[in-house]
């Protein structure tokens, strides 16, 4: 049985749903505060999948992300490296985005690349206050890039009828600091073109350049995204499930899909193995 490793901070508040939904897809979790880890990183040694979870880590103070980030880039980059070098994927939502991409994590290296060995990337992404200036909470359409690379994101709708996809293809949203923007004039496109977009918001939601929603590595096993699939994984949390055909609600959510894709790369790297 594949091994989750969950990391938290004081002030995260979706730990116990992304837990659920690695065991959901057959893991085995265990729950890690950051110090923690910090204190004897080889933990990391024996997590086949990791997790980042959404909240408000160390209370956003400074910036959202922003102390958890620095804890990690300072402490645990290097095992965090060897995680990624060994095929783990990680899943980081909402906080958890805004902590690996103020670590260097993500986009991470362009294909070919090598990670860094000693201090981590420098940061090429940011996350920042919603065009508006006010915190969204509510259910938003998403849509999968169909160049991504991304192994949480592959047939995500794929079991869903045509004519229902619409009102399945949603995940909520919970984030005051959420405009995801490049370091320069091109990025994103060039990121897309590399196939390092995964997802996108079907309609304009908090100012991300390109409606951009998720990003991910260019192994497509390390995925950051401000939505929280790990809200989603029973069809009773869709705003207007009742309203949807059995053929649908017999299936897994897309939520749910993402965490069994994850689960699933990692058992067929072991029978490669």
């Amino acid at each position: 049985m594949p091994k989750a490793m969950v990391i938290r901070a004081p002030g995260t508040n979706c730990d116990a749903e992304l837990c659920r939904g690695f065991a959901q897809a057959g893991a085995q979790v265990e729950l890690v505060h950051v110090e923690a880890l910090i204190r004897e990183p080889s933990r990391l040694d024996s997590a086949d999948l990791l997790g980042i979870p959404g909240g408000f880590s160390y209370g956003d103070d400074i910036a959202s992300g922003r102390i958890f980030a620095m804890k990690v880039r300072e402490r645990l980059y290097a095992p965090l490296r060897e995680a990624l070098l060994r095929g783990a994927p990680m899943m980081a939502p909402c906080n958890g985005f805004q902590v690996v991409v103020q670590v260097g994590l993500l986009p991470g290296p362009d294909a070919g690349d090598a990670w860094p060995t000693g201090e981590p990337p420098a940061q090429s992404l940011a996350l920042c206050d919603n065009v508006g200036g006010r915190f969204l909470d509510r259910w938003v359409a998403v849509e999968v890039e169909p160049s991504t690379v991304c192994v949480r994101t592959g047939g995500l709708f794929d079991q869903i009828p045509e004519e229902f996809r619409k009102d399945v293809a949603m995940l909520p949203v919970a984030h005051g600091e959420g405009r995801l923007v490049g370091s320069g004039p091109g990025a994103m496109a060039a990121l897309t073109a590399s196939g390092r977009v995964a997802l996108r918001y079907g309609e304009p939601v908090n100012g991300s350049e390109d409606e951009v929603a998720g990003v991910c590595d260019a192994s497509g096993r390390l995925f950051g995204l401000m939505p929280h699939p790990e809200r989603y994984l029973e069809w009773t949390r869709h705003p207007y499930w009742t309203r949807l055909p059995a053929e649908v609600l017999k299936g897994p959510t897309p939520g749910a899909r993402m965490f069994q894709n994850a689960v699933e790369a990692v058992s067929r790297a072991w029978s490669i193995a």
